[in-house]
């Protein structure tokens, strides 16, 4: 069976690469730290430190929603869904945590 990658596949790896390399000291380095700070907080505080989590995780992601709509602003309605589709499981394979945030936005 032979396999086709997707038309989009791509522009979409170039545009990740792109996001990984400008938010390799932001975004990204962010949400490393702030899972580790996590996974080491004790039960009083593991509640507050997840939040932060969690708010470093829908920041990148808005990031990401923002990437995806210029591009997909540019393309007709049809390709433009495509295009989305190809960009969503992108993410989600790179960057689980992500990837389930970003479906949603």
């Amino acid at each position: 069976m032979i396999f086709r990658r997707g038309r989009f596949a791509d522009v979409v790896a170039r545009q990740l690469d792109v996001f990984a390399k400008d938010e390799a000291t932001g975004l990204l380095e962010e949400i490393e730290d702030a899972k580790r700070v996590y996974d080491r907080a004790d039960r009083e505080e593991a509640e507050e430190r997840y939040g932060d989590y969690v708010d470093v995780v829908e920041a990148a992601t808005e990031a990401l929603a923002d990437m995806r709509w210029a591009f997909a602003h540019t393309l007709d309605e049809q390709s433009a869904e495509e295009y989305e589709a190809a960009f969503n499981r992108a993410v989600q394979k790179r960057w689980p945590a992500l990837g389930l945030e970003n479906d949603n936005r």
